[in-house]
């Protein structure tokens, strides 16, 4: 399985941008999808996290009503879209997919084993 995630750039406080992560693979629609962050200096942050039918989502308090994650089976793609970006969601944006088919929503990085390369989000202020 490869996880190639896109979508990242620089934006001005406020602004909006919309990351993709597209997974290889046939088995995509049955493994939970999430996406993580690391900015300089910290330690792997969890995001968002989409079920495999796409029916439920979770996220990291500090990004509720701002960023909205969500799935095109279809197209072996899940998507966050990041709105009201601030500067301290400055990081590298990482998509990962769940260990477990099936499996129920998580924010440890544990319960992941597949991992995209990262896509760099930087905004200013």
């Amino acid at each position: 399985v490869q996880l190639q995630a896109s979508g990242g750039g620089l934006v001005q406080a406020g602004g909006s941008l919309r990351l993709s992560c597209a997974a290889s693979g046939r088995t995509f629609s049955r493994y939970a999808m999430g996406w993580f962050r690391q900015a300089p200096g910290k330690e792997r942050e969890f995001v968002a996290a989409i079920s495999w039918s796409g029916g439920s989502t979770y996220y990291v308090d500090s990004v509720k009503g701002r960023f909205g994650i969500s799935r095109d089976n279809a197209k072996n793609t899940v998507y966050l879209q990041m709105n009201s970006l601030k500067p301290e969601d400055t990081a590298v944006y990482y998509c990962a997919r769940q260990v477990r088919m099936y499996g129920a929503l998580d924010r440890g990085a544990d319960y992941y084993d597949y991992w995209g390369q990262g896509t760099q989000v930087t905004v200013s202020s």
